[in-house]
């Protein structure tokens, strides 16, 4: 299951899709009175037609980079397993309707589903609500087979092999600095999430003092995933740092922010820079518009001498590989 896409760059499909994805409660966690009025009032008027531009800028002749990269994801896993593989998407389409019931057309007597959220990291507005989404359409309509999920996979040795080995030959010529952007979160996402109440961004090097709150706190998930890349691939702690994109609105989120990073790095004498996005697996818009087109130009602009953005693993062997290694443990569990 991934995040999902427009059906197409037509501002009333963009519109559709900002919709439901903003409507979330998960993703905008106001009031609904206030949530509706602020997105459909303001934020979707406003961003849909900007939407749309940066959409066409990116937007494959097969359709969007996102829904193709799953689905070719989907195919190479199938290739390597007797078990049906189906796709669904968190917004627009495949639903998990159309997922489940594809899937029992193939195995009528299927016991059990398998889900693999394709997000690494647990956040209530990714990997919550994909999940929660997927066991809402499995109980409204009563199917008959359980669902089990594989969980956050941030720190899995598979995964991090499978990351850093898409990472490695991008790294080959010479660079002042790697730059890990992970998606932003709002920090009171952070405070939600953590069930102490008491550890998350209260606690001095938090993301590294043992608590029953890193299982569902995105801050530490990805902070130890960057660690554990930057190990595997040898790299000093002076050569590479870590921040956080995509931010909406004004609340305080995750620091420090890419968009304002990209800008000062070359005045701190690093011209060459590498950007990688281990938020997601496969490539999308946040990666493809806002980081490498959008991210290279203001780092150039702003004294840069050389941007290389890192594909995400999309179909990559050692990565389809990690999605049915996830799946087997899941099942043995």
């Amino acid at each position: 299951m991934n995040l999902g896409s427009p059906d197409s760059t037509e501002v009333k499909d963009v519109k559709r899709y900002l919709d439901e994805f903003l409507m979330d409660k998960r993703v905008i966690d106001k009031p609904w009175l206030l949530r509706f009025l602020l997105i459909k009032g303001i934020i979707v008027p406003f961003r849909a037609p900007k939407s749309a531009e940066a959409y066409k800028a990116i937007w494959w002749e097969d359709g969007s980079p996102l829904i193709v990269l799953s689905k070719q994801l989907q195919e190479a896993v199938q290739k390597k397993t007797d078990l049906p593989v189906e796709l669904s998407m968190r917004y627009g389409t495949p639903t998990p309707e159309a997922a489940y019931d594809a899937m029992l057309k193939r195995m009528p007597d299927v016991e059990e589903v398998i889900l693999v959220p394709l997000y690494p990291h647990y956040a209530m507005s990714s990997f919550e609500t994909a999940v929660e989404h997927m066991k809402d359409a499995h109980k409204k309509r009563n199917y008959a087979f359980t669902l089990k999920v594989v969980p956050p996979f941030y720190k899995h040795p598979s995964y991090i092999n499978a990351l850093a080995e898409s990472m490695r030959p991008y790294l080959q010529e010479d660079f002042d600095q790697l730059l890990f952007s992970y998606h932003g979160i709002p920090e009171r996402h952070i405070l939600k999430s953590d069930p102490t109440k008491k550890h998350c961004m209260q606690v001095e090097n938090c993301c590294f003092k043992s608590s029953p709150s890193h299982p569902t706190c995105y801050r530490h998930q990805v902070t130890i995933t960057s660690e554990l890349v930057a190990k595997k691939l040898g790299l000093r702690k002076d050569q590479w740092q870590q921040s956080y994109q995509s931010r909406l609105g004004r609340d305080p989120w995750l620091l420090p922010n890419t968009q304002v990073r990209l800008p000062e790095l070359p005045k701190e004498q690093v011209k060459k820079l590498v950007v990688v996005c281990p938020s997601f697996v496969s490539d999308c818009l946040e990666t493809l518009e806002e980081i490498e087109m959008r991210g290279k130009e203001e780092f150039i602009e702003n004294g840069g001498e050389r941007y290389t953005y890192i594909p995400c693993m999309n179909t990559s062997e050692l990565w389809v590989d990690t999605v049915l290694q996830l799946v087997k443990e899941t099942i043995e569990q």
